[in-house]
This record gives structure tokens, C-alpha cells and sequence, in this order.
């Protein structure tokens, strides 16, 4: 079910009443691509506040109710005093303390579970109702195996920070992270495949060379915020806050010396921050640079999918700025966080209305 793009136009009756079919699965799509947002977000959270090791064990079909009884909390909790996180971070916490740590991490693994209903019942009427053609199932089923997958993914990284650290492993958090742009991006690519037609072939020519640049927005993006990752993982923000320099130098001494080499870029907090910020001026610059060249290209939503680029791009610099100043307060590193969700959405929906013919 997807809209025919050789006349840009919708035709017959039959054509109309499929259109309208296609909004509104696409619409339940964008819902779907919300929602994982907003998981990301409270994932972000769970890690600022360090809350996400407080629930140390994964019951992904059952475990909907929180404790409700004394009894309970306190045996959620003689569960937690075994972690090393309570061992080595917070000994002594009290049932109350837990609490204010345990709901985030709740709420956020609840939040998964509401978004596979979200996702598995509408799917199920829609197909009964002969709506989703086989193309769109395919595409259906891959993003809940997906999501299926992000909530294994998303146990593992737990996993880690409950053996022998306080903490979880950044390469799994970081794998966590680039799972959920994954399935964001993969939402949102069919949502607005079924929402526009394709362009005309001779509009399809004149896009071709900023379709390819959009296409490099989006792997540069996507990588920078995986560094990103690498920095919450290794709380790499809470040094070096100053910029541009670091320590005083623009270049940082010592970038790169750990052997071999190339696990600096993964393991030492100076070079992943070091890294971080060439990758964050270099999207800075690409997205200017862009900018410039798709301001006047005669598809109207295409100049406006890189006028928001531009806009949320200047945003995501200044917040980030800002979050390492001022030595990562949690409501502003979560809003960089958030932000950078967008801005690799903006990254993808510009690329799509600049897809050739």
C-alpha cells in the first residue's frame, strides 16, 4: 500500500479511499517512531540519574506491576545491596532512596512493553482489514523482530554493569543507543515512503547531488551521535569543561596513546571527548554548508526539511556547549540527547524528500 509516484497524483476513487488507508498506517507509524523517541529519552535519564541498574532482573512478558507491598520493596531491594553498584556507589541508601532510583528505571522498561501493544495490535487490525500489503508486512514484522531485539540488546547492557562494575559497558550502551536510531530511522523511511510520492523523474536529476549529500548527513550524524555514546558511557563530559580548548590546548596531549591505538577512540575519556567534538563542529559545518546549497532548490518540502535541518543542527551545537560548561546538568544533557534524536530525524527526512525518482 503505497502511494503512486509516476503522475505525483492519486487518480480514481479507489486510488483516494488506498491514500487514505496509507495515512493513516503511516500516521500509527509516526505514533510508533514518538513513542520510541520518547524511550530514548527516558533511557538517557535512566543513565544520567544513574537509575538504570536498580531493577536487577528481566521478566519481558511478565513484571508488568511494580512492588506494591513493604515486603516486596524490600525484597527488590536485598536484590539491588547485592550489585556493586550499591556495594561501591551507594551503601547505606535507604528503601526510600531506591525508590526515587528504581521508577525511572520502571517506568522506562514499562514504556518498552506498552510500545510492543502499541505496535503488535494495530498491525493485526490493519492487516485483517486488508491494509498492509506484502511489501508492508515485511517491513512490519522486520521493526517488531527489531524491537524485540533492542529489548535483548537493552538486558545485556544491564547485564554488564551488574557482574564485577558499578557500571554498564559503553560499548553496549552505545550499541543500545545506535539500535534505537536504527529502528527510528527505519520507522520513520517507511512512514514517509507512504505519506509522498516519489518525485518526478526530471525533479529527480536536479535532487540527485544534494540527495547524496543528505545520504552523508546521515551517516555523519548517526557516527557522531554513537560518539555521543561513548562519552555517556565513560562519563567523558564531566572533564575537560572548557571550549574550545581542552586543558588549554586545542589538541589535547595524549590523545591517542593508549596501545593499541585505536581502543583510545572507545576507552580514553580525552580522546572520546576529543573526538566527540571534531565529529560535532564537523556536522555543524556540513549541515551550514548544505544548507547553502538546498535553500533553493524548487521542491518546497525540501527546502523546508533543510530549513529545520539548519535550525535543530545550531540548536544541538549550543546545547552541547552549554551541557559541558556547565559540567553536564541532567535536564540539560538529556535535552542534548533528545535534540540529537531529532536532528538525526531531520537528517532523514531531508534525505527522503531529496531521494531521486
Amino acid at each position: 500500500m503505497t502511494p503512486r509516484g509516476d503522475s505525483g497524483g492519486w487518480g480514481d476513487a479507489g486510488a483516494a479511499a488506498d491514500r487514505r488507508r496509507a495515512t493513516a498506517v503511516a500516521v500509527w507509524l509516526l505514533v510508533i517512531g514518538a513513542m520510541v523517541f520518547f524511550m530514548v529519552v527516558l533511557g538517557g535519564l535512566t543513565r544520567l540519574t544513574h537509575s538504570g541498574l536498580s531493577m536487577v532482573d528481566w521478566r519481558p512478558v511478565t513484571g508488568w506491576l511494580p512492588p506494591l507491598t513493604a515486603a516486596e520493596w524490600e525484597a527488590v531491594f536485598d536484590l539491588y545491596r547485592q550489585t556493586p553498584e550499591y556495594r561501591e556507589v551507594n551503601i547505606g541508601m535507604t528503601v526510600a532512596e531506591f525508590k526515587g532510583i528504581f521508577w525511572l528505571e520502571y517506568v522506562h522498561r514499562l514504556w518498552g512493553r506498552l510500545m510492543g501493544v502499541a505496535f503488535l495490535i494495530p498491525a493485526l487490525v490493519f492487516a485483517l482489514r486488508g491494509w498492509v500489503d506484502r511489501r508492508l508486512a515485511l517491513h512490519l514484522a522486520a521493526m517488531f523482530v527489531l524491537g524485540g531485539l533492542q529489548g535483548v540488546l537493552g538486558w545485556y547492557m544491564v547485564k554488564s554493569g551488574l557482574v564485577d562494575r558499578p557500571d554498564v559497558s559503553q560499548y553496549r550502551l552505545t550499541a543500545h543507543l545506535g539500535a534505537a536510531l536504527v529502528i527510528i530511522g527505519y520507522i520513520l523511511w517507511v512512514a514517509l515512503g507512504m505519506l509522498s510520492p516519489r518525485p518526478r523523474p526530471g525533479e529527480g536529476r536536479a535532487r540527485h547531488g544534494l540527495w547524496w549529500g543528505a545520504v552523508a548527513l546521515v551517516g555523519l550524524v548517526f557516527v557522531t551521535i554513537l560518539s555521543g555514546g561513548f562519552v555517556a558511557g565513560l562519563d567523558a563530559g564531566l572533564t575537560y569543561n572548557t571550549f574550545p580548548l581542552m586543558d588549554g590546548e586545542l589538541v589535547p596531549s595524549g590523545i591517542y596513546d593508549t596501545q593499541p591505538f585505536w581502543i583510545a577512540a572507545f576507552e580514553d575519556v580525552t580522546t572520546v571527548q576529543f573526538d566527540h567534538r571534531v565529529l560535532a563542529m564537523a556536522v555543524a559545518v556540513a549541515v551550514a554548508l548544505f544548507w547553502v546549497r538546498a535553500r533553493t532548490v524548487p521542491a518546497v518540502r525540501a527546502r523546508r526539511a533543510a530549513h529545520l535541518l539548519a535550525v535543530i543542527a545550531a540548536v544541538q551545537v549550543a546545547l552541547g556547549i552549554t551541557t559541558l560548561l556547565l559540567v553536564v546538568p541532567v535536564p540539560l544533557a538529556a535535552a542534548h540527547q533528545a535534540v540529537a534524536v531529532l536532528l538525526f530525524a531531520a537528517t532523514l527526512w531531508t534525505a527522503h524528500e531529496l531521494r531521486p525518482a
